[in-house]
């Protein structure tokens, strides 16, 4: 099983390979404000149903 079937918060490369695009688009969606982060510890993750609805998908 993939560990993105059902993880709430993403790294930007799975949240790409979630919903189908190159990671840089997930990066630039980041730094534009349309993808929304939280910082956990070191690390900036994407909460998936945010990341879906951002591409469409109602989650």
């Amino acid at each position: 099983m993939n560990r993105t079937d059902n993880s709430l918060a993403l790294t930007m490369k799975d949240a790409a390979k979630l919903v189908g695009v190159d990671y840089r688009t997930i990066k630039l969606g980041i730094e534009n404000g349309t993808i929304p982060t939280v910082q956990l510890g070191p690390r900036r993750m994407i909460p998936r149903v945010p990341l879906l609805r951002a591409f469409g998908v109602n989650a």
